[in-house]
């Protein structure tokens, strides 16, 4: 629901439509804004950031109200937001929003999914190793030693493989976050 009243006149424009009309795509941008910053310009002012009109009944998770935006794209351009949106699995809307964020997952062209896919894996191993350890507990608990001896590799091994699912699962949230999110400037900190 718009609660503002928004200040609106009728000009004659003279002849001067198709012009401005056609100055206005050109910028890619409206009509609106272009005679509004031109009136901004004539009268001195400075230009102000456009009012968001928040619609309250609609709170995502966050309880942080969303803003419906219009915007404009070339149509190869909505194509390219159509696909990407799908390519990362994500609405249009949380696309895009990840896009001005900054989200390092979708702003350097890894793929999202090559990660989760990759992070699964990981988690698989992880998990035959959490297996493996409870057969040698059992084994040593039971004194069959030369049966434990056959682990002697995997135990070699474990700090290494628990230490790189950690470093990609970590780098895989960290992608998956905003930067300069506040969780990553204080983890940052903490160093």
């Amino acid at each position: 629901m718009n609660t503002r009243n928004p200040d609106f006149i009728t000009v004659d424009l003279r002849g001067l439509k198709a012009a401005l009309v056609s100055s206005a795509q050109a910028r890619r941008e409206s009509v609106s804004v272009l005679v509004r910053r031109a009136v901004a310009r004539e009268l001195g002012q400075s230009e102000s950031v456009p009012q968001l009109v928040f619609d309250t009944g609609c709170l995502g998770a966050s309880h942080v109200p969303r803003v419906k935006l219009s915007i404009r794209l070339t149509t190869p351009e909505a194509k390219r937001l159509a696909v990407g949106a799908h390519i990362a699995q994500m609405s249009r809307d949380a696309y895009l929003a990840g896009l001005i964020t900054g989200v390092p997952a979708l702003t350097t062209g890894a793929s999202r999914t090559a990660e989760i896919v990759e992070l699964i894996k990981s988690n698989a191993k992880l998990s035959s190793l959490n297996r493996n350890i409870h057969t040698l507990s059992r084994l040593l608990a039971q004194s069959k030693v030369q049966k434990a001896v056959a682990y002697r590799d995997m135990l070699d091994t474990l700090d290494g493989d628990v230490r790189r699912h950690l470093a990609q699962a970590a780098a895989l949230m960290a992608d998956l976050r905003p930067r300069g999110s506040p969780t990553e400037t204080s983890h940052r900190s903490n160093r």
